[in-house]
């Protein structure tokens, strides 16, 4: 944009112009030199980058955060987000795979850039810092879906209003569709070596699976067909359930009434091809559905070398995980009818769901064709999409 500089950018790490970008974004306007330092705490093989906010008012990044976003905040944004794409652009050019990690004030701008066009990047981390709400971007269900996102928060943080906070946890761990990794510990406003530590694990495991699989466009899809459910998948009704964001990923509300859960799981085994038993990844309890033969591609399962496509978790949860092609999982997640594994797309395959129990006998027909569509996914008769 000619209204700013040229950007000032500190880099650190991989010299060559094709390795995965990292582009650490403070909330400070000229404290690119510091959060630079965080690129020797976080893994070796791609390029980081530490660029300065343009905007001195408010002090760089932060001015789009801690606040209401009213217009002219909305439409700084606007321009300073302009602003980084044309250098973007220009030194990750289309295949060079891009992580944006924003802190305090730079997550909201991380958070207005993913938002803004979510198939750009592969991955977003939002640390100690809010989503930029209000500031007339699109923030509808599933708009991040396929994007893997890191979130962290401290319980005692001062900086930026709670509210703020909890609705950028609430939003990107259910509506956003994003795969969701989320930290949530004691302390106030400030980057710990617990975070640091764990999200560069997930920047590790982000990358490595776009190297081996390359990354599924992010973002919502329009006209979704459903082999399975000819009507298409209908919204479901009311709010979303609870589900826990820590290891085992569970449903914690509106669970599904056991006679439900039993005609499911007979529904489901009667499938073609499918054999039951003790799923080889869940809860103890949970039980697993499996396929002898299927596709030769593993991303169709949640445990490739056993067959399990599925399983159904114990009486008490009643959900079900299962792995769709990428269009379909995004369908489930903008109608509420699940949520991707917090390890979709990083250590597990990206159409890894949860999808929710049946609350009744309508919905029973809904996930029944929700599961047959994952069958059908890993029998090789539905192509994954990109």
């Amino acid at each position: 944009m000619s209204a700013f500089a040229p950007a000032v950018v500190t880099t650190y790490g991989n010299p060559d112009p094709s390795a995965p970008l990292v582009v650490l974004l403070h909330g400070r306007g000229s404290h690119e030199q510091d959060i630079i330092g965080l690129a020797a705490h976080l893994p070796t093989g791609p390029a980081y980058a530490a660029v300065r906010a343009p905007i001195a008012e408010g002090g760089g990044f932060a001015w789009f955060a801690n606040r209401g976003i009213g217009r002219p905040v909305a439409e700084s944004l606007r321009e300073t987000m302009g602003w980084f794409r044309g250098w973007l652009d220009e030194v990750a050019p289309a295949g060079r795979p891009v992580i944006l990690v924003g802190f305090s004030g730079g997550a909201a701008f991380a958070g207005g850039l993913v938002l803004d066009d979510p198939s750009r990047y592969a991955g977003a981390a939002i640390l100690y810092g809010t989503m930029p709400f209000d500031a007339g971007l699109p923030v509808e269900a599933g708009r991040l879906a396929n994007l893997p996102v890191f979130v962290a928060q401290g319980d005692g943080d001062h900086v930026i209003p709670r509210e703020l906070l909890d609705r950028t946890w609430t939003y990107l761990l259910s509506e956003s569709g994003a795969p969701t990794v989320a930290q949530r510990q004691p302390g106030g406003h400030q980057l710990t070596a617990g975070t640091v530590q764990e999200m560069g694990a997930w920047i590790a495991h982000r990358l490595n699976h776009v190297s081996q699989q390359a990354a599924i466009p992010a973002g919502p899809r329009a006209d979704v067909a459903w082999a399975t459910l000819p009507a298409g998948l209908p919204e479901r009704n009311g709010t979303r359930p609870a589900v826990s964001w820590t290891i085992p990923q569970q449903q914690e509300s509106q669970n599904a009434p056991v006679e439900l859960q039993e005609r499911l799981f007979d529904a489901i085994s009667r499938l073609s091809g499918v054999a039951g038993g003790p799923s080889h990844i869940s809860v103890p309890g949970a039980r697993a559905f499996t396929l002898a033969e299927g596709t030769a591609d593993p991303a169709a399962f949640l445990v490739p070398e056993f067959g399990e496509f599925a399983h159904l978790h114990p009486s008490y949860d009643g959900s079900l995980h299962l792995v769709l092609p990428s269009d379909l999982a995004a369908d489930v997640t903008t109608k509420g009818w699940g949520r991707p594994h917090m390890w979709a797309g990083t250590r597990l395959s990206p159409g890894f769901m949860l999808v929710h129990g049946p609350r009744d006998d309508e919905e029973l027909a809904t996930v029944l064709g929700i599961v047959a569509a994952s069958h059908a996914y890993a029998a090789g008769a539905v192509p994954a999409t990109r």
